[in-house]
């Protein structure tokens, strides 16, 4: 009896997650539409920034994720929430490459892009970037808290 009771409740518990309990394969849950922006290389983002004049990086993410994972050193700080109403201020004579840590946001930034008319490059990861070996991510510390001198 205690044996039917754990199986009763395993098979409860796939099901609660998801799964049948007879092992068959369930509808896997609905996922976000993958971008349609290219996703950069190392050798070709490499190869766009070394003619900085004719490209403009918009970096979509926060800038806690930028201080703490990285970034590129001269890029165009606009968050992905902000994109589509900054669009008047943003540059359309250079091609664009959007930013983010794993190119995810920075596709979906790149499809809004090039929807509007853009001339879109791609999209890159930064973090992603540096870890495939890329070497431009900068890395700017944090300066310490400040306290504030006694002045008496």
């Amino acid at each position: 009896m205690k044996n039917l009771v754990l199986i009763a409740s395993l098979a409860l518990s796939a099901v609660a997650f998801g799964q049948d309990a007879g092992g068959s394969k369930g509808v896997a849950p609905a996922r976000e539409p993958a971008s349609k922006a290219h996703v950069l290389t190392v050798a070709e983002l490499d190869k766009a920034l070394a003619d900085p004049g004719k490209v403009l990086l918009i970096d979509v993410r926060r800038p806690d994720e930028v201080s703490s994972i990285g970034g590129f050193p001269v890029y165009l700080s606009v968050q992905v929430k902000d994109l589509e109403r900054s669009l008047d201020w943003i540059p359309r004579g250079r091609t664009i490459i959007t930013v983010s840590n794993h190119a995810g946001r920075a596709g979906k930034a790149a499809d809004l892009l090039a929807a509007k008319g853009f001339k879109v490059l791609g999209a890159v990861g930064s973090q992603t970037y540096e870890q495939a070996g890329g070497k431009r991510v900068t890395h700017i510390p944090i300066p310490a808290p400040t306290t504030a001198a006694a002045t008496h």
